[in-house]
């Protein structure tokens, strides 16, 4: 197996359990400051909710690619990836934007 399968695997594990932790315990430990600095006390469960989601989601594009690469399927790995972290991105986009933590 390649060291790269391998990393991508890994790499999407932990993105799952980080996701898992920030939306079950609600909790902002793996995120920077300077993304959840401006959320209200109220608004916290819903915002590290869709910030796991988004990280889950991310992990398990890595996940499911892993094993694509293994079989050769480049293409369909890329794909897979890719749809992942867009669609990762767009809930931690959406968590971003909903509680207005942005300075642009």
């Amino acid at each position: 197996m390649s060291t790269e399968i391998i990393a991508a695997f890994a790499v999407g594990l932990v993105l799952i359990v980080f996701g898992l932790v920030t939306w079950k315990k609600q909790t902002t430990v793996f995120l920077h400051s300077y993304h959840y600095r401006k959320v209200r006390e109220e608004e916290l469960p819903a915002y590290t909710k869709l910030m796991g989601v988004g990280q889950i989601v991310v992990g398990i594009g890595f996940c499911l690619s892993a094993p694509l690469r293994l079989l050769g399927k480049k293409t369909a790995s890329r794909a897979v990836f890719i749809a992942g972290l867009a669609v990762g991105l767009a809930f931690i986009l959406k968590a971003q934007t909903k509680n207005k933590t942005s300075d642009f």
